[in-house]
């Protein structure tokens, strides 16, 4: 089969139910109105570091495959950290930026990335016209960031991580849940919620119709005050939030904690048939056990009751794992196109892999589960 590559600025160039065909299980955060609103709302820009460029694979007119891909002159919102590769390169003499990156924007939740109908042909033409545009255009490197499908291809190295989910196993309540964890673990999190009973806060959780604009509003100016506490740049907009309400609400999840008649905090989820993510947090005051219980305690309650397996909260945060959440491999694919630092990285990505299973085998001589319940876990 004759296959054309191109590369296309906006996701408008491309229509959505195209797009969408691409996907046999949609995910929410590749969902185009997601990837679109992001470029719609003023999210990415060149400014930003992020150039949309995203990559078509065509059969006689036809898009066969594709993958959101944007040319990248910094490292933020990746939460896969090359920051050392950059360094290396310019100890070389090399650019690092521009590179090439195939992700979701600002969203470290795993999921497909070359959107190829379930078939390895297209998935390894994609990957080869990847290398292609890097070779081309004399970029340092391409990047596929928390796939999930297989990528075992020539010259690409694999990377991983450790990412903290809490999986249901059925559980008919969270009173089921906490009967599964040892009992230090089920008291801390007894002791996290009292804490936030005891502080006279009540908990609302918002799904489709219900989120209204004055609680995304709210919910945006809770991102706002957590990135600027922390010193880093808030990138979503409020008509972003506004787009997700008005086009994704039926796949979202808002829970918003209200004390004397006032909203202080929110925590903003999203939601596909197999996986609850956690996306964004803030709060305005600031009492004991609260992101706890907005952040991780709610959406577990929320997984149980409709019968969602999985629960992704976030990237990084041992305090995860004391709340039941266990470490499982994240999975990220590089192409360097420069061979000395290929070989390089590629030594270095062994010796990091060697620590990674070291870090896990001792966090899970600490396991949050009783000893009946960790086969399961």
């Amino acid at each position: 089969m004759s296959l054309g590559a191109r590369h296309v600025a906006s996701l408008a160039e491309i229509g959505q139910a195209a797009w969408q065909s691409l996907q046999p299980q949609p995910h929410v955060c590749l969902d185009w109105h997601f990837l679109a609103g992001l470029e719609r709302c003023g999210c990415l820009h060149p400014r930003f570091g992020w150039t949309p460029s995203h990559l078509l694979l065509e059969h006689e007119g036809s898009l066969v495959g594709a993958a959101p891909c944007y040319l990248k002159t910094n490292s933020h919102g990746e939460f896969v950290f090359d920051q050392a590769w950059a360094r290396a390169h310019a100890c070389a003499g090399l650019d690092y930026y521009p590179k090439l990156l195939c992700a979701v924007p600002y969203s470290p939740v795993t999921g497909p990335r070359l959107l190829d109908r379930g078939d390895p042909a297209i998935r390894r033409a994609l990957l080869d016209a990847l290398r292609a545009t890097v070779d081309a255009a004399s970029l340092s490197s391409a990047h596929v960031n928390f796939h999930r499908e297989p990528i075992e291809a020539p010259l690409w190295l694999p990377r991983f991580d450790w990412l903290f989910e809490w999986r249901n196993r059925g559980w008919h309540g969270f009173e089921d849940f906490l009967a599964a964890l040892t009992r230090k673990r089920r008291r801390g999190i007894e002791h996290d919620r009292r804490q936030v009973r005891q502080a006279d806060i009540r908990v609302r959780r918002l799904c489709g119709p219900a989120i209204t604009t004055e609680a995304i509003d709210a919910m945006h100016g809770f991102y706002l005050d957590t990135f600027h506490r922390k010193g880093n740049f808030p990138a979503l907009t409020a008509g972003f939030f506004r787009h997700l309400q008005q086009q994704l609400a039926d796949r979202m999840l808002l829970v918003l904690a209200e004390r004397q008649g006032r909203c202080i905090a929110g925590a903003l989820f999203l939601r596909d048939e197999d996986a609850l993510y956690g996306r964004y947090w803030g709060s305005v005051e600031h009492w004991p056990g609260l992101h706890f219980e907005l952040c991780y305690y709610q959406g577990i309650e929320f997984c149980i009751e409709h019968g969602i397996p999985r629960f992704e909260p976030g990237v990084q945060g041992e305090h995860k794992f004391l709340r039941g959440f266990l470490p499982v491999r994240t999975h990220s694919s590089h192409y360097l196109r420069d061979p000395r630092l290929r070989a390089a990285v590629a030594a270095s990505l062994l010796e990091e892999a060697r620590w990674l299973e070291q870090y896990r085998d001792g966090l899970m001589q600490h396991q949050p589960y009783r000893r009946s319940d960790q086969e399961q876990a």
